[in-house]
């Protein structure tokens, strides 16, 4: 076959990618000289990093990257190690928002690295479904909430795809799907079984827009609903609670055997409070009979329980207001403004005393608290009121001569120490279900409670002989029935379900009526990383095995904004499932990392407020203004339609690429630190410069190969081997620091620093040195390996050109495999031998003041020993506390010079 060059070139704009990819495969190599394309699919090697380069790179690797993963999954090997990465599953609202990406930007670069290292991961994804937002939005556009979740899920999942994040997607996992929900209603009947799951009349926060109950924590500080922003209401209803109260002290204590956690371990102890009271139940009754109401009441010293005078109730007690038997005798006795004795009197389970009902004149008691046992021995505001109301009580505190107290008075607890007491008094209340569960006076238990229709429905149904009986674990799981309407306002969407509401006591077989609140969706949330390990199980919720093998998460990764509620319940259920036998750790997460904000540029009006679109506002002057012409403020903010200052993570993409983005997030500030978005600050344009970078050197190790020469170490001159001995030096550093910044502090903007020095070093060495050292050619591949994680697509293509490359003279580009199939680099055994180590003088404004000693591999690195100077004693007594300008690093002589002002 006689074909013309001339008339060949000019075709190959029109060609499509299959046919040349035809004509390739034909054995026409001659022709490929014409095509700039992609050297993974062509075999030619571009040698620019150009847009549309990098457009064909993410094209061409990412399918390839996803399926590998896949893969890998599907052919799990429990010899490995283990490591289970998780970020916090989203809320389908149908588009992701930059907030999203960075989170999953991190757990996939986590995921990629500890693969590397030859861990067994879990990455898992799955969806936060059920909750108000799904059924307001069902509500306003007249859908069925289950059709818009799904198709919102069914949109955010080909979003994440298009950003090639490698999740487990074959254990997806959906909280509004019944065979999710199932193993919900399962573990809150374990919770009933244990009395932990209980069911009260309580004052509560009310969301007059949203029609449903809201808990504490889900109101700001001005009194309005965290999501509709409605004035919250104050209504006596009854509701369901989690008594997460008795969990109160291992939660608080389990906190101190956890590495540290950005300050969320503060938080979630702060959260708990001081766990050194505890809660007794009583018994109440008038005239000497019992009501059938049952009181617990907050004891802050326990151990000085059996010299309580009276219980004392706040005048907004559910009592007085609600349907209970003794509301009339109450409110007959209750006089405002003043303690009011009452002929309610309570009796204590522990101790068999009686004591009669004090409605306080106090609008709160210490905390959140509304029932408090009374002690005179401990306070004097107590005994003040027992006096002033001829109350009689038992002195039951000793207090001897060297100041030690003693207990009398107190059955045969008497003669203990008051510690000894503590513990003994608690711990029996504990053992005869009665109280004494260490808590704190602001901790309240967990109210589940919501009247709305899109939730997990609560497995409970109430029978007028049995009262609230479980649903047996057969029948679930019990089902969201199909409702004629959703309305948002009235009762709630279940009770006009009528076929569904009404049914059979399970005990019985009686009529009966279905529980119609549903679940808050926390507590799908609660267990979802359970879930994960073995998402298929129609058998029970999962394998214990399972489970013991995968947990702790060892990395959870999430917004701070869930540090707390979301944290503390999680940990709770995780207590709970341990006590149960579920599972053999007590704590579900060992390492949290909180992510910040991506925040957006914000204008808004000075006068009203108002938020302005970017088109609304004249940029020509320094200072921005209205095109009105009115004054605006210009501020950072978390991003939000409403303030026109969000991002389509899309577009991003579109613009500049998935792995300039990615090296943006993980580049431009630590993790738990918010990012100010603004693509004319130096990270953006830095990560663009470094990709390019990264490709020429790449470019030039295959042009040096191509010189004809075959690479001789032994040509290598004595400055030339000193300068591979320095690139073999600063490779080992870069894996030492970069390793420790993915296992230990994730900080990847520091990592990526130091893979940006390591490249600086590649960039400047000699031709001679980058044609025949052994060092080059391996530092080179121990760069291109530890950018993997964080930019996939870019890293594989690099990997390949890199591998491709004449007479290699390390196996490791010999052994096969894409870069992610690689182990990650290891640090030389010789390097962590070296002992040499450098006495370095320091200078300040050109005067010395003395020498510190710093290891020879880092010797040259500016950077590395500005930092150990300052480290230093002679950095702490002359640098602290002045300004740097500038550091000169003497590459002949060991000195180092600062120039700071004066």
């Amino acid at each position: 076959m006689q074909v013309s060059m001339g008339k060949l070139y000019p075709l190959c704009a029109a060609w499509s990618c299959k046919g040349r990819a035809d004509l390739l495969s034909s054995g026409l190599r001659y022709l490929t000289p014409c095509i700039r394309t992609l050297f993974s699919e062509t075999g030619v090697w571009d040698k620019d990093y150009r847009t549309d380069t990098r457009r064909k790179v993410e094209e061409w690797w990412r399918p390839r990257i996803m399926a590998q993963w896949q893969k890998d999954k599907a052919e799990e090997n429990f010899s490995k190690k283990k490591f289970y990465v998780l970020s916090m599953f989203p809320y389908p609202s149908g588009r992701l928002h930059m907030g999203h990406v960075r989170v999953y930007t991190i757990s996939d670069t986590i995921g990629h690295f500890q693969r590397m290292r030859g861990h067994q991961v879990l990455n898992p994804m799955g969806w936060d479904a059920f909750g108000l937002p799904a059924e307001n939005a069902a509500i306003e556009r007249g859908l069925d909430p289950e059709e818009w979740t799904k198709s919102n899920i069914q949109s955010m999942r080909e979003q994440l795809d298009s950003l090639g994040l490698c999740f487990n997607w074959d254990r997806e996992v959906t909280t509004c799907l019944p065979d999710y929900y199932k193993w919900t209603q399962y573990l809150f009947i374990k919770l009933f079984e244990a009395g932990l799951a209980y069911q009260k009349e309580a004052v509560v926060n009310w969301d007059p827009v949203d029609q449903t109950v809201l808990a504490d924590e889900q109101v700001d500080e001005n009194g309005r609903s965290w999501r509709s922003g409605a004035l919250v209401e104050q209504k006596l209803l009854t509701q369901w609670f989690i008594k997460t109260t008795n969990y109160a002290k291992p939660l608080l204590d389990a906190l101190q055997n956890l590495p540290e956690w950005y300050g969320v371990k503060a938080m979630q102890a702060n959260w708990i409070g001081e766990c050194t009271g505890c809660y007794f139940d009583f018994k109440l009754k008038v005239n000497g009979d019992e009501t059938g109401e049952t009181l617990s009441a907050y004891c802050s010293s326990p151990e000085t329980v059996f010299g309580a005078a009276y219980l004392a109730i706040l005048p907004s007690h559910r009592l007085l207001h609600g349907s209970s038997s003794i509301r009339s005798v109450l409110q007959k006795a209750f006089q405002p403004g003043r303690d009011s004795l009452t002929d309610v009197w309570a009796y204590n389970l522990f101790t068999g005393h009686e004591v009669p009902l004090v409605i306080s004149h106090k609008e709160a008691l210490d905390g959140y608290l509304d029932t408090v046992v009374c002690v005179p021995d401990n306070s004097e505001e107590d005994l003040s009121v027992a006096k002033a109301l001829n109350l009689s009580w038992n002195t039951v505190l000793k207090t001897h001569e060297d100041g030690s107290q003693t207990l009398i008075n107190s059955k045969e607890f008497s003669g203990l120490t008051r510690e000894q007491a503590f513990d003994s008094i608690t711990q029996k209340a504990r053992e005869e279900k009665i109280g004494g569960h260490l808590t704190s006076s602001k901790l309240r238990d967990w109210l589940i409670s919501r009247q709305r229709y899109w939730g997990t429905p609560i497995p409970v149904v109430h029978c007028g002989s049995c009262g609230a009986i479980a649903v047996p674990e057969d029948e679930l799981p019990v089902t969201l029935p199909k409702v004629a309407s959703l309305t948002g306002k009235g009762a709630s969407p279940l009770e006009t379900a009528h076929d569904w509401v009404n049914c059979k006591c399970p005990r019985c077989k009686g009529p009966a009526r279905r529980e119609t609140d549903t679940m808050d969706t926390f507590v799908d949330s609660a267990w979802y990383y359970f879930r994960y390990v073995d998402p298929h199980n129609a058998d029970r919720p999962f394998e214990r095995n399972l489970a013991d093998h995968w947990l702790p998460v060892d990395v959870y990764i999430g917004g701070k904004e869930h540090a707390v509620m979301h944290l503390y319940y999680a940990r709770f259920l995780c207590h709970f499932c341990k006590d149960q036998g579920l599972v053999a750790h007590r704590e579900p997460f060992w390492k949290l990392l909180v992510q910040g904000l991506i925040k957006g540029q914000t204008f808004k009006l000075a006068d009203s407020g108002q938020y302005l679109k970017r088109e609304e506002i004249d940029f020509t002057d320094k200072e921005p203004v209205a095109l009105s012409g009115s004054r605006i403020e210009v501020t950072w903010e978390k991003m939000s339609k409403s303030k026109h200052n969000g991002l389509d993570p899309q577009e991003v993409v579109q613009q500049y690429g998935v792995d300039t983005v990615r090296l943006y997030i993980l580049y431009a500030a630590p993790p738990e630190q918010d990012i100010l978005w603004n693509v004319k600050t130096d990270a953006l344009p830095g990560v663009l410069r470094w990709q390019s970078r990264l490709w020429q050197l790449v470019t030039k190790l295959r042009g040096a190969r191509e010189l004809g020469d075959v690479p001789n170490p032994s040509l290598l001159k004595k400055k030339e081997l000193g300068e591979a001995r320095k690139i073999w030096g600063n490779k080992n550093y870069a894996i030492q620091e970069v390793t420790a910044h993915f296992t230990e502090d994730f900080l990847f903007n520091a990592a990526i620093s130091r893979l940006m020095g390591l490249t600086n070093t590649l960039s400047s060495a000699t031709v001679r040195v980058l044609q025949h050292s052994v060092e080059f050619e391996e530092a080179l591949a121990a760069l291109v390996m530890m950018t993997a994680p964080m930019v996939p697509h870019l890293a594989s293509e690099l990997w390949a050109g890199l591998c491709q490359v004449k007479n290699p003279q390390s196996p490791i580009l010999q052994r096969g495999g894409d870069v992610l199939q690689q182990s990650w680099p290891t640090v030389d055994s010789q390097y962590l031998e070296v002992p040499d180590f450098v006495e370095l003088s320091v200078l300040i404004n050109n005067k010395p003041c003395g020498t510190v000693t710093v290891p020879l591999q880092v010797s040259k690195d500016s950077s590395r020993v500005q930092q150990l100077v300052l480290e230093s004693a002679i950095g702490q007594k002359f640098l602290s506390e002045r300004s740097i300008k500038r550091a000169f690093l003497s590459p002949r002589t060991a000195l180092i010079n600062f120039l700071v002002d004066e």
